[in-house]
C-alpha cells in the first residue's frame, strides 16, 4: 500500500513517477505490438485495421480514419488482409454502395493467442483494486485518452514543420 502524504514535494514526485510509468507503458505496448506484427508479417496500418475490427465490423471509411490512409491505400490494405484470410469484405445490407469489413475466425484466434494472456492477467491485476481505486484509474485513463486525442488533433491541424510541405 502506498503511504499518502499531502506534501507538495510528494505530489511532484508522484506526478513525475506516473508520467514516466505511462511513457514506459506506451513504449512497452508499442514494442509488443511491433513484435506481434513482425511475427505475423503485418505493418502498422494493418495492425491498426485489425485492432479496429476487434470492436466489431467497420466501414472502409472508419479504417481510413484510424490509419490515416487514403481511400485507395485502404482498399489495397483490405485486399492484402482479405487475401491472407484475416478479414472479410461484404456489401452492407442497408446500403449496397457501402462495404462492411469484419475480422475472420483466424484473426480472432491470433488475437487470442497474442493478446489473450495480457487480457486475462490484466483482469487479475485489476481484481486487486477496490471499486474506488478502479473509478480513479478509469477517470485517469479516460482523461489521458481525451488529452492524447486532443493533442493529436492539434498536431494534425498544424501541418508539417518542414517548409514546403
Amino acid at each position: 500500500m502506498i503511504e499518502v502524504n499531502s506534501s507538495s514535494d510528494y505530489r511532484d514526485e508522484m506526478t513525475t513517477a506516473i508520467g514516466l510509468a505511462v511513457m514506459q507503458w506506451q513504449d512497452a505496448t508499442q514494442a509488443y505490438d511491433e513484435a506481434v506484427g513482425a511475427r505475423l508479417g503485418l505493418n502498422m496500418a494493418e495492425r491498426h485495421c485489425i485492432g479496429l475490427l476487434y470492436s466489431g465490423p467497420q466501414s472502409a471509411g472508419a479504417i481510413a480514419a484510424v490509419t490515416g490512409l487514403t481511400p485507395a491505400a485502404v482498399t489495397a490494405l483490405i485486399d492484402r488482409l482479405e487475401a491472407r484470410g484475416l478479414l472479410t469484405r461484404t456489401r452492407s445490407l442497408e446500403d449496397r454502395r457501402k462495404v462492411v469489413i469484419e475480422a475472420t475466425e483466424t484473426t480472432r484466434d491470433l488475437s487470442a493467442r497474442y493478446y489473450g494472456a495480457i487480457a486475462r492477467e490484466g483482469e487479475q491485476v485489476l481484481a486487486t483494486f477496490g471499486e474506488p481505486e478502479l473509478a480513479t484509474i478509469a477517470r485517469f485513463i479516460n482523461a489521458a485518452l481525451d488529452l492524447q486525442r486532443a493533442q493529436l488533433e492539434r498536431l494534425k491541424a498544424e501541418g508539417s514543420e518542414i517548409s514546403g510541405r
